[in-house]
């Protein structure tokens, strides 16, 4: 009877060890989101006004992504791609549409997400910073996906940086309409990573910066207005504010979120959870040109053509970096076709759930490793419904790219060879009708009907984002 006990105790000790282990293997994993950077806005991406060396850090001892994609090319419909899985031609959301008296217009009470799928495999979830996915209240309200949210709900509030109110879950904190949010944001932030340092965490940071208003703490902007006095009489003016020198302040609000990721990454190294965290670093679209924002002074789009609500290159390649010590070898470079969408299977696979057979993403864990095996896309797909309505596709060095959808649903189809013209200027459509047929394909293929999104001469926006 003893020895019974005994043997009991053992292999419940062993299974007790397993069950350990195995949690012990399931990493961490944190999403940085920017908002409105381009891809030329990162040092390590060729920015030579302003550096920023934290987030150059990620690069240089992890993965460097040259060909990654956003989701869509302005805010809710490339988060809705990132947390779902799939590229607009199937996601619910596929524009910007706002509810009154703030948010933006809820996805299903029960769609599928990263959080929620992270959430059965274990994940202590939280997100920090811009939602856009659902108004306070709504069955898409942030806490019906995260364990914990904390800053804007609605994409218009987050215009300024100095709002009268954030949301910490279902409670409105109201603010005195004079403190800067970020710092507020990325505290609650690593609070949620202190408490959660023992058990697997997705934390999902959805920053505001640089989007909308240039609103820059003055410790900040200072040396940049030194550095560009040439732009001291430009005034940026934004959702009723105005910003004295507002490339200043771009600058310094860049220099202020890279400072954000060195003091995130000293937090994971001093909790000692840093080897078992990975780190994903982008941003949800291009560059815009609001707020006095000059996109063109900072060449923010690199070697692209278009901003932001452009489906030119410009507007939706967006950098990528992967940091994960220990698994990720250091300074290397990938330039494996990928998009936001990629992101869920990539988790699901890190944290052992299971990956919804509907989604258009592919794992990159083949990737992140150096492993051989990556599987490849057939194709991206992106529709926009806002200025007259526009699809684009990528598949292997081919772009295609067609205008004017509301007024002409049969409007020409351009097409550019990325390998050669990697600015989009020469068009190929004449000479390769070929291609032209393979495009007419797949944004039929692609493109599935939905009662909420349609090409129609009234734009579909809900207003600027």
């Amino acid at each position: 009877m003893f020895q019974s006990a005994k043997r009991f105790v053992f292999v419940f000790s062993l299974s007790l060890s397993a069950l350990f282990a195995q949690a012990a293997e399931k990493p961490n994993i944190i999403y940085f989101l920017l908002d409105d950077a381009g891809y030329g806005d990162l040092s390590c991406y060729g920015q030579e006004l302003f550096s920023t060396p934290n987030i150059d850090r990620l690069a240089s001892e992890g993965l460097k992504f040259t060909q990654h994609y956003s989701g869509s090319t302005v805010c809710a419909p490339t988060r809705c791609s990132l947390m779902t899985g799939k590229h607009t031609g199937h996601a619910y959301v596929r524009g910007n549409r706002e509810v009154q008296p703030e948010g933006q217009a809820p996805m299903p009470a029960d769609i599928v997400t990263i959080p929620r799928l992270l959430s059965r495999a274990g994940y202590a979830t939280g997100a920090f910073g811009k939602w856009g996915l659902g108004a306070p209240g709504s069955a898409s309200d942030p806490v019906e996906h995260f364990d914990q949210f904390y800053g804007y709900n609605c994409q218009r509030e987050a215009h300024s940086y100095y709002p009268t109110h954030l949301w910490k879950n279902k409670e409105r904190v109201e603010l005195d309409g004079e403190t800067y949010t970020h710092p507020l944001i990325m505290e609650e932030a690593f609070d949620f990573i202190r408490a959660n340092k023992d058990e697997p965490f997705f934390v999902y940071f959805p920053v505001a910066i640089p989007h909308a208003a240039m609103h820059s703490p003055d410790s900040y902007s200072a040396p940049f207005r030194e550095k560009f006095p040439q732009c001291e009489d430009k005034v940026g003016k934004y959702a009723g504010t105005e910003v004295k020198n507002p490339v200043a302040a771009f600058a310094g609000m860049m220099t202020l979120v890279d400072d954000g990721v060195g003091e995130m990454m000293a937090l994971l190294k001093e909790l000692e959870i840093d080897e078992n965290t990975l780190v994903l670093f982008s941003s949800d679209n291009g560059p815009h040109r609001e707020g006095g924002h000059d996109p063109k002074f900072f060449n923010s789009n690199g070697p692209f053509t278009g901003f932001k609500r452009d489906l030119t290159e410009g507007g939706i390649r967006a950098p990528m970096i992967a940091h994960w010590p220990g698994k990720i070898k250091p300074g290397t470079v990938t330039d494996l076709v990928s998009a936001h969408w990629d992101i869920l299977p990539t988790a699901c696979e890190l944290a052992g759930a299971e990956i919804p057979a509907d989604v258009d993403g592919i794992s990159m864990v083949p990737t992140l490793l150096g492993k051989e095996d990556q599987k490849a896309h057939d194709y991206l797909y992106w529709e926009f419904y806002e200025q007259g309505g526009k699809k684009a596709a990528r598949w292997g060095d081919w772009k295609a790219l067609q205008l004017g959808i509301s007024k002409n649903p049969d409007a020409p189809i351009k097409i550019y060879n990325l390998a050669k013209d990697i600015a989009e200027e020469k068009d190929l459509a004449a000479v390769r009708p070929d291609l032209v047929k393979r495009a007419e394909e797949i944004f039929a293929k692609a493109h599935e009907p939905s009662p909420n999104w349609e090409f129609k001469v009234k734009e579909m926006s809900g207003g600027k984002k």
